[in-house]
């Protein structure tokens, strides 16, 4: 689950495996696996950012070599 932010300034949790599609329009747009779109106030490449820390915690997506000499 991701943490954004609507455009109005409402916060909000979205799970990270519903997105398909991230773009910038020039807001960020979320196309969702449903087909819903959302418009957040984070860039996109926040947003990719935050989308694969999620994947590496639960190890869909490998580490870095970066991150695995921080460890």
């Amino acid at each position: 689950m991701i943490s954004l932010t609507r455009l109005n300034g409402e916060h909000f949790t979205l799970n990270a495996m519903m997105i398909e599609q991230i773009q910038s329009f020039p807001d960020t747009t979320i196309t969702l696996s449903n087909g819903k779109k959302l418009v957040v106030k984070e860039s996109e490449e926040d947003v990719k950012n935050l989308t694969l820390k999620i994947y590496q915690k639960i190890g869909l997506q490998p580490l870095s070599i970066h991150e695995v000499g921080e460890r």
